[in-house]
């Protein structure tokens, strides 16, 4: 069953029974106070005439004084502890009550009886007799106005609640289509997004607020990030094909130079080797960053800990100089620490060093200070700056100020894309600054301690 149908289904099945139950509940509330009513006046009329009895005494024969105050439709009798006394005395139509077997009651009595397929309210008094015996005077009164009055009800009510079942029924199916345009609308867009290939949008009422509209705004939002990743991934397919393809095609070039001539001439078998294994490890390192980026942070096993980042900062400078043979420079105000994973935050120290070296024949300098709850780290070098226009797009994938140079020094673009990352996994900040013709300077922080936001 579809949920248009659910809704319509259960939304009139409820209001349905709301109405049945609402419609029960008059009819009966108005059937007890109708009877409550029609008991109260005979009981009294029967104290009245119980009254009445007692103060005739002698006077007037109990069967006439019963025949004053029978009801028009009812019996009046008096009646002995033993079940004797007087004939009932009984309106014209009312005889097969007289026909109910008697029975005394010590005490006040009311109720409802049932007589001859008729309804009747049923009053009795106990009364002290002129021989000082124990006499009950009972009045019997129909109810057949009231039971009639009752029918007409119930049939107004039946009536009303089939008459009303219309507009429950229009407004269930209304209801339903309300609640469903925006999720029909939702299949519709995801329908054509699946074959089309577009990113398409709902049209919403701004000026709505409920929960549909909100879900509306949210499915807007998704298909937004979908069509920005679907974007970033062509880019980073496209990209990603274009930097691998010149290595590809040198290591190819040079492999079909060697396989022509290669044996002739020694100089060109050297030049050929080193060309192919400076490109094969080009790849290797691309390859291996590519992997790297298209982890998710959850990915990378990271080990958080307190790093005492003056220590941290001496070893990456003096393991930089080994394999580089560029000073490096440490400057510490105090005792700096942070809280991070230390083999990712020597990674990231290693890129900003690595393309500092690239950029700058003089010192680099690696300077330390803490910050209220940050620890500042930040690497400077002295070499060509980077113009200020470029710096908000540093950090995309294989994006290179200088595309020329960059291929030149071996670059991919992926490092300060990676650097970015890297930043986010452990949960630090960069900002970069830069001057032309004067150098870069790019700033990491971290938290100084556990569970202080950087």
């Amino acid at each position: 069953m579809k949920l248009r149908s659910k809704i319509y289904l259960y939304s009139s099945v409820l209001f349905a029974v709301l109405l049945v139950i609402m419609n029960l509940v008059i009819y009966f509330m108005f059937s007890r106070m109708s009877i409550d009513n029609q008991l109260d006046q005979a009981d009294a009329e029967t104290v009245k005439t119980a009254a009445d009895l007692r103060r005739a005494g002698r006077a007037i024969s109990a069967p006439e004084l019963l025949r004053a105050y029978v009801p028009i439709e009812g019996m009046l009798r008096l009646l002995r502890p033993d079940g004797s006394g007087p004939a009932p005395v009984t309106s014209a139509a009312e005889g097969d009550i007289s026909r109910l077997d008697p029975e005394f009651y010590k005490d006040k009595h009311s109720g409802v009886i049932k007589a001859g397929g008729r309804s009747y309210a049923f009053v009795t008094v106990p009364v002290i007799w002129i021989d000082g015996s124990v006499m009950n005077v009972q009045m019997f009164k129909s109810l057949e106005s009231t039971m009639s009055t009752l029918r007409v009800l119930r049939l107004v009510l039946a009536g009303v609640t089939l008459f009303a079942m219309l507009p429950l029924l229009l407004s269930s199916r209304v209801l339903s289509g309300l609640i469903m345009r925006p999720i029909v609308q939702m299949t519709a867009t995801m329908r054509e997004v699946k074959h089309s290939g577009k990113f398409t949008r709902l049209k919403l009422d701004d000026t709505s607020k409920d929960e549909l509209v909100e879900m509306g705004h949210t499915f807007n939002e998704m298909i937004a990030l979908l069509e920005s990743n679907a974007v970033k991934q062509e880019k980073f397919v496209s990209d990603a094909s274009h930097e691998l393809r010149t290595p590809l095609t040198v290591i190819e070039s040079y492999a079909s130079l060697l396989k022509r001539r290669g044996l002739d001439h020694p100089e060109l078998f050297n030049e050929s080797v080193e060309a192919i294994h400076s490109e094969a490890i080009r790849m290797k390192e691309l390859t291996e960053q590519l992997l790297l980026l298209a982890k998710h942070h959850e990915e990378w096993n990271l080990s958080m800990s307190m790093v005492d980042l003056e220590q941290l900062a001496l070893s990456s400078a003096k393991a930089f100089k080994n394999a580089y043979g560029r000073e490096v420079a440490v400057t510490v105000k105090g005792r700096v620490l942070g809280y991070s994973d230390e083999a990712k935050l020597r990674q990231l120290l290693f890129i900003f060093l690595d393309n500092a070296r690239k950029y700058s024949d003089q010192e680099i300098n690696i300077a330390l200070e803490s910050s209220g709850p940050e620890s500042i780290i930040r690497i400077t070098d002295r070499g060509i700056g980077i113009p200020e226009a470029e710096l908000p797009r540093i950090f995309d994938r294989f994006y290179r100020v200088d595309e020329a140079r960059s291929r030149q020094d071996g670059g991919a673009g992926l490092g300060l894309s990676l650097a970015a990352e890297i930043a986010g996994a452990i949960g630090a900040r960069l900002s970069m600054e830069s001057t032309q013709g004067v150098g870069t300077s790019v700033v990491i922080r971290v938290a100084a301690m556990k569970g202080e936001q950087s």
